[in-house]
Order: structure tokens, then C-alpha cells, then sequence
């Protein structure tokens, strides 16, 4: 398993990982494309023949603060700990752009990812009632800040 910089051409091999994880609250091709050309920073996690197997992003808003805005894995994948080495590549990005607090919203009935973030120190801070649409799902914010 490699970790490398997620480029456009990695957006077609995406899509169904997202359609497949998230359902009608996946985000489109033209999303990605937008987190892309804002210069966000988004890693891929591939195997030895290339093919997805994950992939995260990070927006950063100066002049401290950093956002989680997505980890993914295939679900197939899930469970060898490609989701903790994608977040960690964030956070090592958050760390040198500068970022004092780096927040994220995550499902509130996804147990499993709020372990993961809280063992990198995230903590809730709030809640966002109907977050994900159309399924009225609701977020929880979390927050970890640097000391």
C-alpha cells in the first residue's frame, strides 16, 4: 500500500467508493474537481497495482485553522489501517501549513470513525442537527488543537 497525492485522474475510480460508503450523500465528480482546483490538499492510498483503496482531504483556512473533509475507505480495505495512515497524512499537512485546531463532522452513528479521530485526539464540541442530506443524519463536530 502506497500513499500518494490524489490527482484528477483518481476522481472516476472514486466515485463508486463513495456511492458505495455514502450512499445518496456521496459527493459528485464536480466536487472533487472543486476541492481539487482550490488547492486543497487530498491524498489516495493505492495497492501495488495502483488501484484505489482510499483516499482523505484537508482544507486549510489561514490563518490556523484546518478541516477534515472527508477519509474514505473501500470496504474491502476497511480495517488494515489505511484510514489512520490517511488522517495522519492530514495532520501532518495541518501541522506544517501551520494549523492550530483542525476540526472534521462525522456521521453521528458512525461509531467506528469517531474511535479512530479520538484516538488522535479529536474531541465532540457540537453537534449539526440534519448535516447529511437527504437522510437528515446528523454531524458530529470534533476538534483537535495543537499544543
Amino acid at each position: 500500500m502506497r500513499l500518494g497525492r490524489f490527482r484528477w485522474w483518481h476522481i472516476d475510480e472514486v466515485l463508486p467508493i463513495e456511492a458505495d460508503l455514502f450512499g445518496a450523500e456521496q459527493w459528485s465528480a464536480a466536487m472533487f474537481w472543486n476541492e481539487l482546483a482550490n488547492g486543497h490538499f487530498y491524498q489516495v492510498a493505492t495497492d501495488d497495482d495502483g488501484a484505489v483503496l482510499g483516499y482523505a482531504g484537508l482544507a486549510v483556512s489561514p490563518p490556523d485553522e484546518a478541516w477534515v473533509q472527508n477519509v474514505a475507505v473501500r470496504r474491502d480495505a476497511q480495517r488494515r489501517g489505511i484510514g489512520r495512515l490517511l488522517l495522519e497524512a492530514l495532520l501532518a499537512e495541518a501541522a506544517r501549513r501551520g494549523a492550530r485546531s483542525t476540526l472534521l463532522e462525522v456521521a453521528a452513528d458512525n461509531a467506528p470513525a469517531q474511535r479512530l479521530y479520538a484516538t488522535y485526539g479529536f474531541e465532540p464540541i457540537g453537534v449539526r442537527r440534519g448535516y447529511y442530506q437527504p437522510s437528515n443524519t446528523d454531524a458530529l463536530v470534533m476538534q483537535r488543537n495543537e499544543d
